[in-house]
Protein backbone atom coordinates (compact mmCIF):
# COMPACT_ATOMS: atom_id res chain seq x y z
CA UNK A 1 0.00 0.00 0.00
CA UNK A 2 1.23 3.45 -0.84
CA UNK A 3 0.84 6.03 1.92
CA UNK A 4 2.31 8.93 -0.04
CA UNK A 5 0.55 12.18 -0.86
CA UNK A 6 2.08 13.04 -4.22
CA UNK A 7 1.00 15.79 -6.57
CA UNK A 8 -0.89 13.17 -8.60
CA UNK A 9 -3.53 12.89 -5.85
CA UNK A 10 -3.92 16.62 -5.23
CA UNK A 11 -6.41 18.98 -6.81
CA UNK A 12 -4.15 21.55 -8.42
CA UNK A 13 -6.29 23.85 -10.55
CA UNK A 14 -8.79 26.48 -9.57
CA UNK A 15 -11.47 25.05 -11.86
CA UNK A 16 -11.25 21.72 -9.99
CA UNK A 17 -11.87 23.43 -6.65
CA UNK A 18 -14.71 25.48 -8.22
CA UNK A 19 -16.35 22.34 -9.59
CA UNK A 20 -16.33 20.68 -6.17
CA UNK A 21 -17.46 23.83 -4.33
CA UNK A 22 -20.33 24.50 -6.75
CA UNK A 23 -21.63 21.01 -7.49
CA UNK A 24 -20.31 18.83 -4.68
CA UNK A 25 -22.17 17.34 -1.76
CA UNK A 26 -21.29 18.44 1.76
CA UNK A 27 -20.52 16.65 4.98
CA UNK A 28 -19.81 18.80 8.01
CA UNK A 29 -17.84 17.34 10.88
CA UNK A 30 -16.86 18.90 14.17
CA UNK A 31 -13.50 20.14 12.86
CA UNK A 32 -13.56 19.75 9.06
CA UNK A 33 -16.10 20.47 6.32
CA UNK A 34 -15.86 18.04 3.40
CA UNK A 35 -17.14 18.71 -0.10
CA UNK A 36 -16.97 15.91 -2.64
CA UNK A 37 -17.97 14.93 -6.15
CA UNK A 38 -18.27 11.26 -7.04
CA UNK A 39 -17.67 9.86 -10.54
CA UNK A 40 -15.47 12.75 -11.52
CA UNK A 41 -13.46 10.41 -13.73
CA UNK A 42 -9.87 9.49 -13.13
CA UNK A 43 -8.19 8.82 -9.80
CA UNK A 44 -9.24 10.11 -6.40
CA UNK A 45 -7.94 13.63 -5.89
CA UNK A 46 -7.91 15.73 -2.72
CA UNK A 47 -7.60 19.44 -2.00
CA UNK A 48 -7.25 21.15 1.37
CA UNK A 49 -8.23 24.71 2.23
CA UNK A 50 -8.27 27.01 5.23
CA UNK A 51 -10.14 30.30 4.94
CA UNK A 52 -8.23 33.56 5.22
CA UNK A 53 -10.63 35.00 7.77
CA UNK A 54 -10.04 32.14 10.19
CA UNK A 55 -6.42 32.77 11.24
CA UNK A 56 -3.07 34.21 10.28
CA UNK A 57 -0.82 32.59 7.67
CA UNK A 58 1.21 30.46 10.08
CA UNK A 59 -1.87 28.87 11.66
CA UNK A 60 -3.47 28.30 8.25
CA UNK A 61 -0.30 26.54 7.04
CA UNK A 62 -0.31 24.29 10.10
CA UNK A 63 -3.96 23.50 9.46
CA UNK A 64 -3.25 22.52 5.85
CA UNK A 65 -0.33 20.31 6.93
CA UNK A 66 -2.54 18.62 9.51
CA UNK A 67 -5.23 17.84 6.93
CA UNK A 68 -2.71 16.62 4.34
CA UNK A 69 -1.23 14.22 6.90
CA UNK A 70 -4.69 12.91 7.75
CA UNK A 71 -5.52 12.30 4.10
CA UNK A 72 -2.11 10.70 3.53
CA UNK A 73 -2.99 8.08 6.14
CA UNK A 74 -6.54 7.57 4.80
CA UNK A 75 -5.88 7.67 1.05
CA UNK A 76 -5.36 3.92 0.46
CA UNK A 77 -8.88 3.26 1.77
CA UNK A 78 -10.79 6.09 0.07
CA UNK A 79 -12.93 4.89 -2.84
CA UNK A 80 -11.79 5.62 -6.40
CA UNK A 81 -13.08 8.39 -8.68
CA UNK A 82 -13.87 10.92 -5.97
CA UNK A 83 -12.72 14.51 -5.77
CA UNK A 84 -12.65 15.80 -2.19
CA UNK A 85 -12.05 19.30 -0.85
CA UNK A 86 -11.54 19.56 2.89
CA UNK A 87 -11.97 22.92 4.56
CA UNK A 88 -10.73 23.26 8.13
CA UNK A 89 -13.13 24.94 10.51
CA UNK A 90 -11.93 27.42 13.11
CA UNK A 91 -12.38 24.87 15.89
CA UNK A 92 -9.89 22.57 14.13
CA UNK A 93 -6.97 24.99 14.20
CA UNK A 94 -5.96 24.22 17.78
CA UNK A 95 -6.63 20.47 17.64
CA UNK A 96 -4.02 17.76 17.15
CA UNK A 97 -3.45 15.85 13.93
CA UNK A 98 -5.05 12.76 15.46
CA UNK A 99 -8.24 14.68 16.25
CA UNK A 100 -8.48 16.02 12.70
CA UNK A 101 -7.75 12.52 11.33
CA UNK A 102 -10.58 11.02 13.38
CA UNK A 103 -13.03 13.73 12.30
CA UNK A 104 -12.18 13.33 8.60
CA UNK A 105 -12.37 9.53 8.85
CA UNK A 106 -15.78 9.64 10.56
CA UNK A 107 -17.12 12.02 7.92
CA UNK A 108 -15.83 9.90 5.03
CA UNK A 109 -17.26 6.73 6.59
CA UNK A 110 -20.63 8.40 7.20
CA UNK A 111 -20.85 9.30 3.50
CA UNK A 112 -19.79 5.85 2.32
CA UNK A 113 -16.51 7.00 0.79
CA UNK A 114 -14.33 4.44 2.60
CA UNK A 115 -13.61 0.96 1.27
CA UNK A 116 -14.94 -2.07 3.18
CA UNK A 117 -11.41 -3.22 4.11
CA UNK A 118 -10.66 0.01 6.02
CA UNK A 119 -9.13 -0.97 9.40
CA UNK A 120 -10.97 1.75 11.34
CA UNK A 121 -9.75 4.77 13.30
CA UNK A 122 -6.22 3.41 13.69
CA UNK A 123 -3.74 6.31 13.52
CA UNK A 124 -0.82 3.89 13.17
CA UNK A 125 -2.24 1.85 10.28
CA UNK A 126 0.59 3.02 8.02
CA UNK A 127 3.19 1.62 10.46
CA UNK A 128 1.97 -1.95 9.92
CA UNK A 129 2.88 -1.94 6.22
CA UNK A 130 6.28 -3.36 5.33
CA UNK A 131 8.38 -1.10 3.10
CA UNK A 132 9.07 -2.15 -0.48
CA UNK A 133 12.41 -3.91 -0.90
Amino acid sequence: MNFGFSSAVRLRHGWQFDLVFRTGRRETGELVRLLFVESAGGPTQIGVTVGRKIANAAKRSRGRRTMRESFRRLLPWIKDEVWIVASLRESGLEKSSKDVYKDIARSLKRRGLMRPDWPGLDWDADKDVKPCA
